[in-house]
């Protein structure tokens, strides 16, 4: 009952994202819990990529945290209809110093496309900065959807930001968040629910 509990007042926090002007912004002293891939002893998503998915009903994937290095701490979130973001902060190269966005669709004119560490994705890259900072973007691109990662990097040691970006980083495919849904409600709760009008279909 405790998680069906759970999931009734994401899935009610979200309807009410869905439907009013502005966005949620979760933040500050909340861990990386919150987006993580696998949560508690029963290994399902969080709450935060629950949320994610419903911002952008057409991504097929979506972003999570498999975890982090020593050093690295999840900063905060903010969801909005049609976009949803979180940052992380580093020890040594900042505050927010790595953003991971979901879309509906990326503008990646000027990068270049590299071989996928995701097969069911395509990889984008490009760095627009190098000195003093390190800057750019890194785009996965999938169906309805698209996961970019922003970095910023003041440190000395670039390998390891990077190794966040790509190894720290996890997606969860929607079909089983879906599913998830369904079975830890009983039933009574949807993922997607149909948009207004189409229920007598």
């Amino acid at each position: 009952m405790r998680r069906r509990r759970r999931w009734a007042s994401v899935l009610l926090a979200t309807a009410a994202l869905l439907v009013l002007p502005g966005c949620i912004q979760i933040g500050g002293t909340l861990s990386g819990d919150l987006v993580a891939c696998k949560e508690g002893n029963d290994g399902t998503p969080s709450n935060g990529v629950v949320l994610m998915a419903q911002a952008v009903p057409s991504a097929s994937w979506v972003p999570c945290l498999e975890g982090m290095p020593l050093g690295w701490h999840f900063s905060d979130m903010d969801v909005d209809r049609g976009a949803a973001r979180f940052w992380l902060d580093s020890d040594r190269d900042g505050v927010r110093a790595i953003e991971i966005r979901l879309t509906r669709s990326c503008f990646t004119s000027g990068s270049t496309e590299i071989p996928s560490d995701r097969p069911e994705m395509r990889r984008l890259e490009r760095v627009s900065q190098v000195t003093p900072m390190y800057i750019g973007r890194r785009y996965y691109l999938f169906d309805g959807g698209c996961i970019t990662v922003v970095f910023r990097l003041s440190g000395e040691n670039r390998g390891e930001p990077l190794a966040v970006a790509t190894q720290g980083l996890g997606a969860v495919p929607r079909d089983d968040l879906r599913a998830m849904v369904f079975e830890d409600s009983g039933g009574r709760l949807s993922l997607d629910p149909p948009a207004t009008g189409e229920g007598g279909r």
